[in-house]
């Protein structure tokens, strides 16, 4: 089944994106939750046109997601927790904390764009990745430290 998004879903796809998927999914969650609708031809045929007429705001948005990818790419936060004597944090660094950081730092980035592979349960220093667009990505370097 093919179906065109109308927001960014984690792990398949971005708004506007024609994405193939299992009948099942389209039918009993994408489509009833206006996450998406049909890919028929009328409707590709309008998100054609949408995209066109759109084309010089998505410009000035993948541009504005670069300029803040280049300032931020290598940036090494360091984010203050709770934590014993051996290392261990109590409770864990999330994308919020992260998002908090950040904002200390001077940049607005919200906190659903950040992400952390592995749950930071430790001291020590880690890598977070900022999806910014769906073309560009950004680095962060974090470093945990006990308060």
């Amino acid at each position: 089944m093919k179906l065109i998004l109308k927001e960014d879903i984690q792990n398949l796809g971005y708004k506007d994106d024609i994405v193939a998927v299992k009948d099942g999914y389209g039918r009993n969650f994408l489509i009833p939750q206006k996450k998406a609708i049909l890919a028929t031809l009328s409707a590709k045929k309008m998100l054609a046109e949408d995209l066109k007429q759109r084309a010089h705001k998505i410009a000035k948005i993948k541009a504005d997601a670069e300029e803040l990818a280049a300032k931020v790419n290598g940036l090494a936060l360091t984010i203050g927790t709770k934590a014993s004597s051996n290392g261990k944090i109590f409770g864990s660094v999330t994308n919020i904390q992260v998002a908090e950081a950040l904002e200390k730092a001077g940049f607005t980035v919200d906190r659903r764009v950040i992400f952390i592979k592995d749950a930071i349960k430790e001291v020590g220093s880690y890598k977070a990745q900022l999806k910014l667009h769906k073309e560009v990505s950004a680095e962060v370097t974090l470093e945990i430290v006990a308060e």
